[in-house]
């Protein structure tokens, strides 16, 4: 009967209404207002509180999500790596003038976000056969040295390998031990997408692993390969690179690489097939799920149903 749909409607309406008042109390909710008083973005900001009452950990919106989706030019320094190839592929399939784009929202994140890697080995152990980090370069994207330290090896160096190494027994002196190094080095890298030529030898000289998503390997890049004219599987090194593409000289004369010099290398490599390399990158990624709370699409109106709200919250608000 008509009565009792009006009696249960206001059941209902009683149990909401306690439900709000335990939030008011608990500090989740802020104090009721009438609803003609009420803006779309405190509407919004409500229904964000109520679904973190469930235990929930979706993102609270302060504003109206807008129908037509736009893609900002710049990003945030805190963007994950599938961020930034995503904002890459978007802003790329937007047609002419596209690249200059790219490379405007690039210059914002990548300072503190890219960095290059460069590292010197010395032989230690048996008949110096065993390769420890003697000196570690970083650079940030625009090449500037931000880390250049020497590094003593924690076993005694049997080889100096200065032919390739540029290392003496005089850098020695002034060199600071391997786990400091370590963990100041490991600080820098942290949340930082790498670039490095062969990089997984500097890893292995940090004794450390660094995820795939987050490494950048020029040796390994098809895009550079290609532009160079060079075979997709071949084995090529930083220096014909440097001289194929960038048309210049490093790793000459008789003292030795500069770590310096080869992590701004890598980087400059990475830079030219910035726009393609991340592009493909973004083209492997899975398909990101839509959030329940910005999605314009959901209801809002269903986390009011008993299912959502905890028992003990319910008891204690009845």
């Amino acid at each position: 009967s008509p009565q009792g749909r009006s009696k249960k409607k206001s059941r209902k309406h009683q149990r909401f209404m306690a439900r709000r008042a335990v939030l008011e109390q608990k500090g989740l909710l802020s104090p009721h207002r009438h609803p003609g008083n009420q803006t779309p973005e405190e509407g919004l900001e409500a229904h964000a509180e109520l679904t973190e009452t469930n235990g929930t950990t979706a993102p609270r919106c302060d504003k109206v999500p807008k129908p037509k989706q736009t893609v900002s030019s710049s990003l945030s320094p805190s963007a994950s790596p599938d961020s930034i190839a995503r904002h890459h592929s978007v802003l790329l399939s937007r047609g002419n003038g596209c690249s200059k784009r790219v490379r405007t929202s690039s210059l914002v994140l990548r300072p503190g976000k890219y960095v290059a890697i460069d590292c010197e080995m010395v032989g230690t152990g048996p008949q110096g056969k065993l390769s420890e980090l003697a000196r570690c370069s970083v650079v940030n994207y625009e090449g500037d040295v931000i880390y250049d330290k020497y590094v003593r090896p924690e076993l005694p160096i049997v080889d100096y390998r200065t032919r390739w190494s540029g290392i003496t027994k005089q850098h020695m002196k002034n060199a600071i031990p391997f786990k400091v190094a370590q963990a100041e080095i490991l600080k820098i890298l942290k949340d930082k997408i790498v670039v490095g030529h062969a990089i997984h030898n500097d890893f292995q000289a940090l004794k450390y692993f660094h995820p795939k998503d987050r490494t950048r390997d020029t040796s390994q890049s098809p895009a550079l390969k290609k532009r160079a004219g060079l075979p997709i599987r071949a084995n090529v090194s930083l220096k014909n690179l440097a001289r194929y593409l960038l048309h210049k000289k490093i790793q000459v004369g008789c003292k030795g690489h500069s770590s310096v010099e080869d992590a701004q290398t890598a980087m400059e490599l990475y830079r030219l097939v910035e726009v393609q390399w991340e592009k493909e990158l973004a083209h492997r990624l899975p398909p990101r799920p839509p959030s329940p709370v910005t999605d314009p699409a959901a209801d809002s109106s269903q986390y009011l149903d008993d299912q959502y709200w905890p028992t003990e919250l319910m008891a204690s608000s009845l």
